[in-house]
């Protein structure tokens, strides 16, 4: 089933089940124009696209969903639901699929690269080209954030790694995440990080995303195959990136030259939330990124 709005400039909030799951997305401009789907990340939800909706959709066709137990999504109980990065992609996948998207240009963030990259790899002939910000598919660019994250599990400091993820879900530490790095903190809309804290509080919450944070390590194995469909695919690729980013800093977007030399990457001096200092300079990369895919 395909949906398309009455006015190519508005954005329309809908709900769709997919596998007994109902969906939240965000769609803004007509069908038939060039598809932009765009993967949020942790702990955000389609939310953090809202600039690009707005100056954009007179374009584009674009499409952002939330995660089961994001956003405005459903939060199935872990127990007869699987909170894995393979069953994310596999839903997403699953919604592509029923909104009957092709020619696809994925942006992928933070935890939209593991869940994009899942499905470029097994079904590239869906992808259109890639954007990516902030989003790792190489050891290079691992930072201090998730380092550290990764030096408690080795060290199987189960309480320090609880203390850790606990932060990260606090108020203080998703508003961490928005506002570390940035070049002028006066940019950054508190409505962000006030909306993802509300959403974070909301029941059952903290433990998808517990149960996320200990699956998180299944995406490092991935990597090579990831690796692996750049080299042979060569997808067109626009890289913007924050290159203060605690999380994934600027050497994760370099390392994407060693499998795409004709990747195009802008460094920006920003955080891991780009999109709240530089959304409109980065939707004028995208309008001149997809207009250029287009019509090669």
């Amino acid at each position: 089933m395909t949906y398309t709005n009455d006015h190519a400039g508005r954005t329309a909030y809908r709900t769709i089940n997919i596998g007994g799951v109902d969906i939240f997305y965000r769609e803004a401009g007509t069908a038939g124009k060039p598809t932009l789907l765009l993967l949020h990340g942790f702990p955000s939800s389609s939310h953090m696209f809202r600039q690009l909706f707005s100056q954009l959709s007179a374009d584009f066709h674009l499409i952002a969903p939330d995660y089961p137990g994001f956003g405005y999504s459903a939060s199935p109980d872990p127990a007869t639901f699987e909170y894995s990065f393979d069953q994310l992609a596999n839903l997403t996948e699953q919604f592509i699929d029923s909104l009957g998207l092709t020619n696809i240009v994925f942006y992928m963030q933070d935890y939209g690269g593991p869940i994009g990259f899942r499905i470029a790899a097994e079904r590239p002939e869906l992808v259109k080209g890639l954007i990516i910000q902030n989003a790792n598919a190489y050891m290079q660019g691992l930072g201090p954030a998730v380092q550290q994250i990764g030096a408690l599990a080795r060290a199987n400091d189960i309480a320090g790694l609880d203390a850790a993820v606990n932060h990260m879900m606090s108020y203080q530490g998703i508003k961490e995440q928005y506002v570390c790095g940035v070049n002028s903190a006066d940019a950054i809309s508190p409505d962000s990080y006030t909306l993802d804290h509300f959403l974070m509080e909301q029941p059952g919450r903290k433990e998808i995303q517990k149960i996320l944070f200990n699956n998180y390590a299944s995406n490092f194995p991935k990597y090579p195959q990831w690796q692996q469909y750049l080299r042979n695919n060569q997808p067109p690729t626009l890289i913007t990136w924050g290159k203060n980013d605690v999380i994934f800093p600027s050497s994760g977007a370099l390392a994407y030259r060693q499998d795409l030399p004709d990747a195009e990457i802008h460094l920006y001096n920003g955080g891991h939330f780009l999109l709240e200092e530089y959304g409109t300079a980065i939707a004028e990369l995208i309008r001149a990124f997809i207009k250029k895919i287009h019509h090669a």
